[in-house]
């Protein structure tokens, strides 16, 4: 079939061939990209099972956009062959890369944490695999595991395959429910990941046997040989896991992909030095912080709610041996009418803390419950009637129960109280926790609401850094949006980050806001890093700080260490649509659209219209040539984010790549219009020049964004974006990185 034309598939080479397909090389003329295509062999093209086999597994794998699921394009038929067309990864099967690569024991378990997240992805779309096995998972030249091949898998509301007496899949890896043609649940396929993870990390088989009835038996009646036998210095956690995962009854597993997902991501964290936590081991006890209910007569009183919730979690952070789940995690339950041990389960805790807060004058009524994840029985409850002065008291109290409750070991002397008393004056507090209510909005009213906010309570105590360091925040978050200029906003974010600074030379907060004023004024990359990890060192738990020296460390051509930052921020806050959204965009910078378009897709599952994440969407979509899609997306961009102006260049710039230069034009004057009221980043007028093909013009506004240190230069990267190869070998562009103080040998394209 090589060289041959199927429909937009030209056939370029043959990949290999299985007992249910032939895989060939090809390119997607339309789209210009490679893609692979499987077909099912000839000899089984008119077996009906077979055919019914073969498009389930295009069914089922088409359900699932994830990063670790490899993508599935379309299902079509040619010459009576059906055939899925695929992304194309440039990789090799799992078993092959462990043999040849040699990784580590942590990127081994990386890789299984990739796994495991494409499992749970597959499990909550209600799809069994039902063959997963090293020869099904591919590791991308990224290093990223893919898992492919769903042909056995079927879902919940499909008839089962397995029936009574009948075997499918493979013998090595099944399950001893599957082994013995009984039915199977999602339980099935984490017994057969626990064999993938035993001979990723030992090289050996979990059950062996001359043949596959030996095998099967093994499977069935034996134990697996302890890790410790193969490889001595393996952690034991990883030992715990695989034993938990290759129980022979499914109820003693892990009930879900998510719970054994979570437990590894507990192993990484206490394997890397304890990145959450400081101290985890596999026992440690975890809990989850939910949102407080807002009791109060007046709705507007809901910030101090989710404020006392938040301030609890800053406190049970600091706490050795507990395991606790980020706030943008638990707070993405709010609203949300799930039972307490299904969200336990999602956030890989097992305990729960929700409450309630009513607030009349200076009169407090406070409730909290801890909650046993496991059978949704209360541990403790308690209600408090204090007056608002008492509330770090509560806190402490709150903070104390639980401690007492879990049988966890305090910082410092036993009774030391974990709740910080950011400011003696309980009114400050009051308005900074308003403050932190709007910030979070990310909109031009909130963030000058905020602001107000945090002014008065400085007014009432000027030494309160927190309040400081939110208005810098809301200062850098304004410019980054385009609300106001770099020149009307950075000043003031640079004082507000020096005065905490000043305030408390401790402060992890105070050292990530300066830091990203560095990177976005300054342009001293050296002295932001400096910052950024001190913040780190600080508190080993600041997402933030890790996610923006991601963006940092990109920025630089540090690619693989820009990663791993960003996959710890995601990792410690798996539930925030920005550092989600971040991550995405780290594989856009590397010209991996297709992995992008995945990533940034699970964002949007979280919250359907998140400005940056459609922004970045209607980006990629222009990078696959997909125009109609890119100007879709990214009016849908311009939205949602409202007042601000940053997606009119990237939809002007569509709209030309698109060849509709009318309507390219039209976003010009509109923005020529809109920059006699307000500020507009000349990177928005220079993207649509480049667009127009119009090059002189394009790089005269992009020595104007230099010249206004537009902050989205860097929020771009503007070195590594592709719509600028047009003039990345020009001498006057080259120039433009060098008063940033950067190189196009550091920012150039990735491949």
């Amino acid at each position: 079939m090589r060289g041959e034309t199927i429909g937009q598939y030209r056939i370029i080479d043959k990949l290999g061939a299985g007992g249910m397909g032939e895989v060939f090389l090809a390119e997607d003329t339309k789209l210009k990209r490679k893609v692979a295509l499987k077909f099912l062999p000839e000899s089984l093209s008119a077996v009906a099972e077979a055919r019914a086999r073969f498009e389930r597994e295009g069914r089922a794998q088409a359900a699932l956009s994830h990063p670790n699921v490899v993508v599935v394009h379309d299902v079509a038929v040619h010459n009576g062959r059906p055939f899925i067309v695929m992304e194309h990864i440039d990789g090799m099967p799992l078993g092959e890369y462990c043999l040849t690569e040699s990784p580590s024991v942590s990127a081994r378990i990386r890789l299984a944490i990739g796994i495991a997240e494409g499992l749970a992805a597959a499990h909550r779309a209600g799809i069994i695999h039902r063959d997963l096995k090293p020869a099904n998972i591919l590791v991308a030249s990224d290093g990223r595991a893919k898992i492919c091949d769903f042909g056995l898998a079927h879902a919940r509301a499909e008839a089962q395959i397995t029936r009574n007496g009948s075997t499918l899949g493979t013998a090595a890896y099944m399950s001893p429910e599957q082994a013995q043609g009984q039915p199977v649940d999602q339980r099935s396929d984490l017994f057969s990941f626990g064999s993938v993870l035993y001979e990723m990390l030992t090289g050996q088989r979990a059950f062996a046997g001359e043949h596959d009835a030996a095998i099967l038996y093994s499977i069935i009646h034996e134990d697996f040989v302890p890790l410790s036998q193969w490889h001595s210095d393996l952690p034991q956690q990883i030992g715990d896991i695989i034993g938990r995962s290759l129980k022979k009854k499914p109820d003693e597993r892990y009930g879900s992909a998510d719970e054994l997902l979570a437990a590894l991501r507990e192993m990484k964290r206490s394997l890397d030095g304890g990145v959450a936590a400081g101290q985890t081991d596999r026992d440690a006890p975890s809990i989850a912080v939910l949102p407080f209910t807002n009791m109060s007569a007046d709705p507007e009183n809901e910030y101090f709610s989710d404020g006392l919730a938040e301030e609890l979690i800053n406190a049970l952070t600091k706490i050795p041996q507990l395991h606790v789940a980020a706030r943008t995690s638990s707070f993405a339950f709010k609203g949300r009418e799930l039972d307490i041990r299904e969200i336990g389960r999602k956030l890989g805790v097992g305990t729960v803390l929700e409450g309630s807060v009513r607030r009349a004058g200076k009169r407090l009524r406070v409730t909290a419950q801890l909650i046993n994840v496991t059978d949704g029985y209360h541990l403790w409850a308690e209600r408090y009637d204090r007056e608002m002065e008492d509330v770090f008291a509560i806190q402490d109290e709150i903070s104390g129960a639980i401690v007492s409750t879990l049988k966890v070991r305090l910082v410092g002397e036993d009774k030391r109280p974990q709740v910080r008393r950011p400011t003696a004056n309980v009114e400050a507090y009051s308005l900074y926790l308003r403050g932190r209510h709007f910030w979070s909005g990310r909109t031009e009213d909130g963030l000058q609401r905020a602001i107000d906010c945090y002014q008065q309570a400085i007014a009432l105590d000027p030494r309160f850094t927190l309040a400081h360091v939110g208005i810098a925040d809301c200062r850098l978050l304004s410019c980054s949006y385009q609300f106001l200029s770099p020149a009307d906003s950075i000043p003031y974010a640079r004082e507000a980050a020096a005065r905490a600074m000043t305030l408390d030379s401790e402060s992890a907060e105070a050292y990530e806001s300066r830091a990203h004023v560095h990177i976005l004024d300054d342009w001293d990359w050296s002295a932001a890093e400096r910052d950024f990890r001190r913040a780190i060192a600080l508190d080993p738990g600041y997402a933030t700080a890790r996610n923006r020296l991601g963006l940092l460390l990109s920025l630089l051509g540090h690619i693989d260490a820009a990663l791993e930052e960003s996959e710890t921020a995601r990792a410690l806050e798996p539930m925030s649509l920005i550092i989600n959204n971040a991550y995405a965009l780290r594989a856009f910078e590397r010209r991996e659209f297709d992995r992008a378009l995945n990533l940034v897709s699970d964002v949007l599952e979280m919250k359907t219209d998140f400005g940056p994440a459609r922004m970045l969407l209607g980006q990629i979509y222009e990078q696959l040539g997909d125009y109609q899609r890119a100007v879709a997306e990214l009016h849908r961009a311009k939205s949602a984010l409202g007042s601000s102006s940053v997606a009119s260049g990237q939809l002007g710039h569509a709209y030309a790549k698109w060849g509709n230069d009318e309507e390219a034009r039209l976003i010009l004057e509109e923005l020529h219009e809109l920059s006699a009221r307000r500020f507009v980043s000349p990177l928005s007028f220079s993207m649509i020049h480049l667009g127009l093909g119009e090059t002189e013009q394009a790089l005269e506004w992009l020595a104007r964004a230099v010249d206004q240190r537009s902050v989205w230069m860097i929020h771009l990267h503007v070195a590594s974006d592709p719509r600028l190869d047009a003039v990345r070998d020009n001498p006057s562009f080259t120039a433009l990185l060098g008063r940033m103080n950067l190189s196009a040998a550091q920012t150039g394209p990735r491949r």
